[in-house]
């Protein structure tokens, strides 16, 4: 038996909760991964998977054995990616997570460069707004917007991001457009209740210096980015987001900016990283270009 491949199957079997994309990916047949992780198994002495008609996960032992794997083939890929790098080719698998907005109106439609640049790295790219646990999923970086919590990864900062208040040019034209602090009063919002902790987030100004909540009445209420524009395009108030996300919708004049001199401070935008993985190759190239994307 193959160590090296049984532990890159098992590792991708975990990852992908199934046998068959675990083997696609691989290149082998479904029946030839199952006999390998069987084989694998039988040397261990211990089951590694548990199997339903849904998915695969791991055991307990199987998670133990899944992380000595991961750090394993990670070493392996990181000596194979210092010879590569004194080439000039860093290669090999990166996985990172962004925010969701992020990643569609920014990152994604970028990315063609960076393969241009660096066509033997490999991206896994998660877009959502939950917060993934780095060294427990296996993921080498992620992009967090908003003031870190994390002091136990390595942070770089980006260029932070603006932040605006808008509404519909059709409500704008239904309600009229606020000058001041004082004239909101009689508008509505839309609510942003937020994924982790399911409170609603209430729109802010900047008061003498200090962020002042401010809470509108809301008639809908939402706990993701994209429904959050998508409410505002259809009428149904104000929201607060950072600008790249509505960029679009403002030069078209679909959205409207209001109280450009109440704008709250940019929100600080960081790259993190697990210690152990700050000197591979491919994780440096791929910062360096996130790093010049957002401040060309």
């Amino acid at each position: 038996m193959d160590r090296l491949q049984a532990m890159q199957l098992f590792t991708r079997v975990v990852e992908l909760g199934s046998f068959t994309r675990a083997a696609e990916q691989l290149d082998m047949s479904r029946a030839s991964a199952s006999m390998l992780i069987k084989r694998l198994e039988g040397r261990l002495g211990v089951r590694l998977l548990q199997r339903t008609t849904r998915q695969v996960s791991p055991t307990l032992d199987g998670d133990s054995y899944y992380r000595h794997c991961r750090e394993i083939l990670l070493q392996i890929e990181e000596a194979e990616g210092a010879l590569a790098q004194a080439a000039h080719r860093p290669r090999g698998r990166l996985r990172i997570d962004l925010p969701a907005s992020l990643s569609r109106l920014v990152v994604l439609p970028a990315l063609p460069d960076f393969h241009a640049r660096y066509p033997d790295i490999q991206l896994e790219v998660g877009s959502g707004d939950r917060r993934v646990d780095l060294v427990a999923e296996g993921v080498d970086c992620v992009v967090r917007i908003g003031e870190l919590k994390d002091s136990s990864l390595v942070a770089r900062s980006l260029p932070p991001l603006e932040q605006v208040t808008c509404a519909s040019a059709d409500y704008v034209a239904r309600h009229g457009r606020p000058t001041s602090l004082a004239e909101l009063a009689g508008h509505r919002c839309v609510a942003y209740q937020s994924p982790t902790t399911g409170r609603p987030d209430p729109l802010a100004f900047p008061v003498a210096g200090r962020e002042q909540p401010l809470d509108l009445p809301a008639d809908l209420a939402v706990n993701h980015g994209e429904a959050y524009v998508a409410a505002c395009e259809a009428g149904y108030g104000l929201i607060q987001v950072p600008r790249y996300h509505v960029s679009r919708q403002l030069a078209a004049g679909t959205l409207v900016e209001l109280l450009p001199d109440h704008r709250l401070p940019p929100l600080p935008m960081t790259i993190l990283y697990p210690h152990h993985r700050h000197l591979t190759p491919r994780l440096r190239v791929f910062i360096d270009w996130l790093v010049a994307l957002f401040d060309p």
